[in-house]
């Protein structure tokens, strides 16, 4: 059995969570439909109203909404809230264009903050220990996430934000930090430098909190020996809230999903139909506890399997895998969003053919990615320096 912050929740019988999650999702279509014109005429589309939804069997008669919906309600489109009661947003990297916009109340805020103080104490965290949080703060939502959530675990909270490695080190080294919260790949470079450094006898960590982007159980192994720490996976999206929907505990076999807060199912990308528990497919959540900016039926484009087995740990929230691949075209570089087709609006603005191959690679524990631009005729010059100009110019700029 492990340590939980809320022990009542997190270890709740599946009929209470059955029931929390019923009375929330009744509650936010009601929500959605009477205060969200975006929301009501999707709903209207497929001739569905609040009292067509009963329970949560019927949670398959309402639409999808999809990140195309969310930009194209952009900026307030979806709020179900006055803006006078929102105190936050947070935002996508905006690489296709519009971003993506997420409202946040007190409440939800404080929502957020207690599934990643839930995320710190499956890791081994309390209030006795120090939280260095090197995700980016800002529009980004990892770095304000483990922040919050240590706060309110009440630990000692290092709200480093990403990059400048030198400081990063001697505030962990100087202040005994005891868990690290980033990219995983940021804390592989982080081990490495640790090492190099060879200040590795002066580092205490006993946890890691790592995500945001894709990494396999090697690059967990390799970070967990080179830090002397355990690993642990963290899953969100900024459209659902953030980091912490979803939690590793100590078992490490999948991550929690907050079910008194998310309800989460698993499409056939293709057809939208509902699969059974235990097959592959998109994970599509449900952010009924959500006030400002609640969403029924988000596809996040992740695929994963579901996991209802009561975990050794003790918790009963069903467990997710880590993303298995993407139903898009997506790619995850470095914790940033990025698609093809944004690669294609460059090279045709900087006058390239639209022939491309994009290679994505893991060096040294760190993401690399390549363009590999076809040359067309017109292109070649008797001056082997002018393709050279050609080619650094638009780099650069791109």
């Amino acid at each position: 059995m492990g340590n939980y912050f809320t022990p009542e929740k997190e270890t709740a019988s599946r009929e209470q969570i059955t029931q929390w999650q019923t009375a929330g999702f009744l509650d936010a279509v009601k929500r959605v439909y009477e205060n969200v014109p975006y929301y009501r005429e999707k709903m209207e589309e497929k001739g569905v109203t609040p009292d067509d939804i009963k329970d949560l069997s019927d949670l398959s008669k309402l639409p999808f909404l999809t990140k195309d919906d969310l930009r194209e309600a952009y900026p307030y489109g979806l709020m179900a809230r006055p803006l006078s009661d929102c105190v936050r947003i947070h935002s996508t990297s905006g690489t296709t264009g519009r971003r993506v916009v997420a409202f946040y109340t007190e409440n939800d805020i404080r929502m957020w903050d207690e599934c990643c103080a839930r995320a710190l104490v499956a890791a081994g965290g309390t209030k006795d220990d120090v939280v260095q949080v090197s995700y980016g703060f800002g529009l980004f939502t990892g770095g304000a996430g483990l922040n919050g959530g240590s706060h309110m675990l009440g630990s000692l909270t290092l709200p480093m934000s990403s990059g400048n490695t030198d400081r990063q080190i001697q505030f962990m080294t100087d202040l005994g930090a005891t868990i690290l919260c980033c990219t995983p790949s940021y804390a592989a470079y982080l081990a490495e430098s640790i090492n190099e450094r060879g200040v590795r006898d002066r580092i205490r960590l006993k946890a890691g909190i790592f995500g945001a982007e894709a990494w396999t159980e090697e690059m967990r192994h390799d970070i967990e020996k080179a830090l002397g720490i355990k690993a642990y996976d963290i899953y969100g999206l900024t459209e659902i809230s953030g980091p912490g929907v979803a939690f590793e505990c100590e078992e490490q076999a999948g991550m929690h999903i907050n079910e008194d807060y998310f309800i989460v199912e698993v499409i056939d990308p293709k057809t939208g139909e509902v699969l059974p528990e235990g097959e592959k497919g998109e994970l599509v959540f449900t952010s009924f506890a959500k006030e400002a900016f609640p969403l029924i039926r988000y596809r996040t484009k992740d695929i994963g399997i579901l996991n209802h087995e009561k975990c050794s740990c003790g918790r009963t929230f069903v467990r997710m895998t880590k993303p298995l691949g993407r139903s898009d075209d997506m790619l995850i570089v470095k914790g940033v969003n990025v698609f093809p087709s944004q690669i294609e609006t460059v090279l045709l603005n900087h006058g390239y053919a639209a022939n491309y191959q994009i290679v994505v690679d893991r060096v040294n524990n760190s993401d690399t990615i390549e363009v590999r631009v076809e040359m067309t005729p017109e292109m070649f010059s008797d001056e082997v320096g002018k393709v050279r100009v050609i080619d650094k110019r638009n780099l650069y700029k791109g």
